[in-house]
Parts: structure tokens; sequence; C-alpha cells
């Protein structure tokens, strides 16, 4: 019994383990897209939006390379693929989002998106 509730405690400090930072997409037109970005040890993903399409894509959060490539899919069916590059304290970033359809713009997150 004690050796479950163990078990138990240990998933639970694991799952509780996250960072969420602020993320903006900044186009050269139309309106900016806000969200967050979440890091685990179970993995990390992004949400952003402009109140009427979201954008969204996972990544691997213990990935250590300062640059990922994170594909992203959106509510009107667009996808694409993000590439973001950290600054060393992996949470602070920059980087351009580009869609199929050629639509691209500035992905920032962390210290970047803050006030955005």
């Amino acid at each position: 019994m004690r050796r479950i509730s163990l078990l138990a405690l240990a998933a639970l400090a694991l799952g509780a383990c996250s960072v969420t930072v602020p993320v903006a997409v900044v186009p050269k037109t139309g309106p900016v897209m806000r969200g967050t970005a979440t890091g685990s040890l179970g993995g990390g993903s992004f949400t952003v939006t402009d109140g009427k399409l979201t954008c969204s894509g996972e990544y691997d959060a213990l990935d250590s390379s300062p640059t990922l490539q994170m594909p992203t899919s959106c509510s009107d069916g667009r996808k694409g693929l993000v590439t973001a590059t950290r600054d060393s304290n992996m949470t602070d970033g920059r980087g351009v989002v580009r869609l199929q359809d050629g639509f691209e713009a500035q992905f920032v997150f962390g210290k970047y998106a803050q006030g955005i």
C-alpha cells in the first residue's frame, strides 16, 4: 500500500513540473494572435488565437537544442511549421511561422511576447 502511495505522489510531482509562457504571432498585416506555450516532462504545446482563428502545435519540451521546429495547424484547416530559437534560459525566444498558403509571421515567446 505504501509503495502505491509513493508512486502516486511521484506521478503527481512530475506532472506538476511545467512552465507556461506567453506567446504571440505577429504578422506584417492583420491581427496579432496571442496565447501560451507550456512545457513539461510530458511534452510541450502552444496555442494562439486572435478571437476568430486559433493555431496550435506541439514540441518536444525535453529537446535541449536551441532551435525547434513545431508543426502547427489552424482552425481554418491551414497547416504549417514554426521554427523557433530559444535563448539560453530555454523559455524566451523568437522565430517564424510559415503556413502552406504563404502566410508568414513572427513567432515570439516568453519575455519577447510580454506586452504584445
